[in-house]
């Protein structure tokens, strides 16, 4: 049975993209079925492992409107090593179609309960917005990964995005919780980074992961050659830290 995860945080430029196409790429790489979906009309997700969003015959767009199943529209990217169900602009338009259908915010529930024991792990990629694409990834989750920059508006937007998983929880999905906090584009360097980074731990105790995520050129210059960083340069610090990651994920869903 797959353990669902969206990777989610309501403030843009944090690092969600990066962070789910590189644990997904580790997750593959030690050896687990990994299922990407790209809930961003943007499709960066899609992009950044391998696939063309422009040369999709299916995408989440017909899964949300079930004119396809997820098997039907999932591809397996090759070099990557895991399936991809991917998005474009298409998906745009969902969201004014899915507001007039019933149990909109649970479509994506639904097509991934007949697949759930295809994979270890789906992660789902969120746009930054609290949309209806966002609410349909919280109901399918089992917990939220949230990558988040160690600086002082970062805090800020941690709150809001505690605050949507309390109201998703209370009144969609009584499964859902934070599985952790994920320090990315770390730099040790910076003074504020560092106390900001002890402030995460002191307030959310073992909720925040070990792992830390430096800042690191080869991750960000990966997603011009449609690749994650895993895949792009596997000897680049950010990308050992990232399979690091994975493997604290298993260990961790193993003990839940």
């Amino acid at each position: 049975m797959a353990k669902i995860f969206c990777v989610a945080n309501q403030k843009g430029g944090v690092g969600k993209t990066t962070t789910t196409v590189n644990l997904a790429a580790g997750l593959a790489k030690v050896g687990q079925r990994v299922l990407m979906i790209d809930l961003d009309p943007q499709g960066n997700a899609t992009m950044g492992s391998g696939v063309d969003k422009r040369k999709l015959a299916l995408s989440v767009y017909d899964v949300l409107l079930e004119s396809a199943s997820i098997r039907e529209a999932a591809i397996l990217s090759e070099k990557c090593g895991y399936h991809v169900l991917g998005a474009n602009r298409e998906l745009a338009g969902a969201e004014v179609e899915l507001v007039a259908l019933d149990h909109r915010e649970k479509r994506l529930k639904g097509a991934l309960a007949e697949i759930a024991d295809d994979y270890d792990f789906i992660l789902i990629d969120c746009p930054p917005s609290l949309s209806m694409l966002t609410v349909n990834g919280l109901c399918s989750a089992h917990g939220v990964i949230v990558p988040m920059q160690c600086e002082y508006f970062a805090l800020e937007g941690l709150t809001d995005l505690v605050n949507t998983i309390k109201q998703v929880h209370a009144n969609l999905n009584r499964d859902l919780q934070i599985i952790g906090l994920l320090r990315v584009m770390f730099d040790p360097r910076i003074t504020l980074q560092q106390q900001v980074s002890e402030q995460l731990k002191s307030h959310f105790g073992d909720k925040v992961f070990n792992t830390v995520i430096p800042r690191n050129v080869r991750l960000a210059e990966a997603p011009s050659y449609g690749l994650p960083g895993v895949v792009f340069d596997p000897s680049a610090k950010g990308s050992l830290a990232f399979v690091e990651f994975a493997r604290e994920m298993v260990e961790r869903i193993q003990k839940m």
